[in-house]
């Protein structure tokens, strides 16, 4: 499933990579006289590097005409492709066999990069440059292996400095399914890794070709031309005759004599050299670490995605990724438009005089605008969660099922109830995992207005929509100040961006950008309809995780007169028109209808009542109409 603009584009290149390779792959067989092993060489290269491998081929090897490739491919730039293609087809194919084995064992990103250096460097020395180079260099496989060691580690150091920043920079910036083998993401960085690789060991490998102490690229017409060059060698190896071939290093040659190779490398060049790529290396490999958090593993954060702003270093805890991570697209189980409601009354069923409910948190797409939907969690596919509306007195017993991808558990928020019932995580109970069912049940002893959220990782659960308002009606009905309207306003901060949902919060990156009122943002917000001389009790309820919002009724004041579920005894109500309902709080006011037409309940901070900073039809996010007639 694509959920980044990213996912279209790698489609494509990885599309152009294999329709790349597979000419790369069908031309050198038919047309080109190349040694087996650099065929393969440049299949791999352009594999992992895509139209730029292509390009590469066609502009240094392809032969342009037939009976041309040896004057073609003898420029030293072009030899230094070849060199520089054997050393990355061998090297990063070890390199990425290592990446999806530590990933998938869950090793840290530091220890990642080292078993990737190892796997990278004994694949090219072993396999593709002292095995797959034996038949053409001639001499003892642990002679080709002793002869190898020292231009391929420095090829390596250069190809590995490139490849780590990026690996590490780009696995573990915001988009961290780069770290997961089954995400194309992960692919996708690691074609990156390999062009920065091949683009800082190029220039070394054009000095080694130069010096004599690397093939480039050859020249492999005649199957029994090779044969007869090898006896040859073999004789003049007998008789002690040591020679050079120029052209299998530097001119295209037809190989054969590659492994009598005679360097005019002096002993300082080449050790400043090595030492150069040993630096180059250890600052590829190490100076991530100065940024980001390196002990991290793809168990601990693969997959999830940060929101844009957010401040990553190097102490950033694998909890506080999870924790900001966008929903994950591909987990809604169901998706509600704006005909949806949320608050809705709760069923129960009675059982040995208890009344039972049923929750089930889960994934779903909600909208809250006609072109904005929210990647949230809800309890049975609601936000606002289900209403709970119960007596005073009533035993009740409430299931609590997780179809969430992670735990969770229920807190019920200002009830007096026994402390194995109030639901914080690791306190009082256990969390509830994914697939598990946990049964909560208490005698409500008290009456008004109230609220249900999670207490495990709130921050999180509770801002991606786990909320529902809990009504108890008092068990003498003139304890309940009465109304002609009842109304109950459940508020949340979204935070919406690039078609992913992230948990708000008032942190770097954090930040709301749509705001709703029992799950709708202005102008979807429902009207309330009374008529003149009506009463309209509005219960406002900090079901948000992140500010204190003012909330301002139009029209005349209101009667303050509960408060966190206490009824105000009457000589202590007040009058007001304003309220700051701060998260977790409850304030249950009187309003009364005393002239016609469109009056709005309102936060009266401006941002709040704007959709991702714009105003639509007047307004936005924590506006609701009362229409009076």
């Amino acid at each position: 499933m694509f959920i980044q603009p990213i996912d279209y584009f790698l489609v494509v290149w990885f599309a152009l990579a294999a329709a790349s390779t597979l000419y790369v792959g069908f031309d050198q067989y038919r047309n080109n006289p190349e040694p087996v092993v650099m065929k393969w060489g440049f299949i791999l290269v352009t594999l992992y590097m895509g139209p730029l491998g292509l390009l590469l081929y066609v502009l240094a090897d392809k032969e342009p005409r037939p009976g041309e490739h040896e004057a073609f491919t003898s420029p030293l730039w072009k030899q230094g492709v070849g060199s520089t293609i054997h050393c990355v087809a061998g090297d990063a194919t070890g390199i990425i066999l290592a990446a999806v084995i530590t990933a998938t064992l869950g090793l840290p990103m530091w220890l990642d990069l080292i078993v990737e250096y190892l796997a990278g460097f004994a694949f090219g020395l072993f396999i593709f440059q002292s095995l797959f180079m034996k038949s053409m260099m001639g001499g003892t496989y642990w002679e080709n292996v002793r002869k190898s060691f020292l231009p391929e580690f420095i090829s390596m150091n250069f190809m590995m400095a490139g490849m780590a920043p990026v690996m590490s920079f780009l696995m573990m910036g915001r988009d961290m399914r780069a770290m997961e083998p089954t995400e194309l993401l992960f692919w996708g960085v690691m074609s990156i890794g390999v062009i920065a690789g091949f683009a800082l060991a190029y220039p070394a490998n054009v000095w080694l070709v130069a010096r004599g102490l690397k093939h480039g690229l050859m020249t492999d017409r005649l199957q029994d031309r090779k044969q007869h060059a090898r006896m040859q060698m073999q004789q003049a190896d007998a008789r002690g005759h040591h020679r050079r071939d120029p052209g299998s290093a530097s001119h295209g040659g037809r190989g054969g004599a590659g492994h009598r190779m005679r360097s005019d490398a002096t002993t300082p060049q080449i050790a400043v050299l090595s030492l150069v790529s040993l630096v180059a290396l250890g600052l590829g490999m190490g100076a991530p670490a100065n940024w980001l958090n390196l002990t991290l593993s793809a168990r601990d954060v693969g997959g999830v995605i940060m929101p844009r702003g957010m401040i990553m270093d190097r102490d950033t805890p694998a909890d506080a990724m999870r924790d900001m991570a966008a929903t994950d697209p591909r987990l809604v189980s169901a998706s509600y438009g704006l005909a949806a409601k949320g608050d809705q009354d709760l069923p129960y069923r009675m059982e040995n005089g208890v009344k039972v409910f049923e929750l089930r948190p889960s994934v779903v797409r909600w909208h809250i605008l006609p072109d904005v939907a929210v990647d949230a969690y809800a309890y049975n596919g609601q936000i606002p969660g289900p209403r709970i509306h119960i007596r005073q007195g009533d035993r009740v017993r409430i299931n609590v099922t997780n179809g969430l991808p992670e735990e969770t558990t229920v807190h019920w928020h200002g009830l007096i109830l026994p402390n194995q019932m109030d639901g914080p995580a690791e306190i009082t109970q256990a969390p509830i995992e994914p697939g598990q069912t946990y049964s909560y049940e208490f005698t409500a002893t008290q009456h008004g207005t109230y609220f249900y959220h999670p207490h495990a990782r709130p921050d999180r659960t509770q801002a991606l929509g786990l909320y529902g308002a809990l009504i108890i009606d008092p068990a003498n009905p003139a304890d309940e100040v009465a109304a002609d309207h009842d109304y109950v306003i459940q508020l949340q901060e979204w935070l919406v961006r690039e078609g992913l949902t992230y948990p708000s919060m008032p942190m770097d990156g954090g930040m709301p950008n749509f705001f709703t009122i029992n799950g709708r943002a202005y102008p979807s917000t429902e009207t309330i309809h009374m008529k003149v001389g009506e009463t309209l009790k509005v219960r406002f309820i900090g079901t948000n995780n992140g500010f204190i919002h003012p909330m301002h009724v139009h029209g005349g004041p209101f009667e303050v007169v509960a408060r966190d579920g206490e009824t105000i005894p009457a000589s202590a109500r007040y009058l007001a028109d304003t309220i700051n309902v701060g998260p977790g709080q409850r304030y249950d006011v009187i309003w009364k209808a005393q002239r016609p037409g469109k009056w709005l309940i309102h936060c009266h901070i401006p941002h709040h009542t704007t959709n991702n900073n714009v105003e639509q039809k007047g307004g936005g996010g924590l506006m609701i109409i009362i229409d009076v007639g």
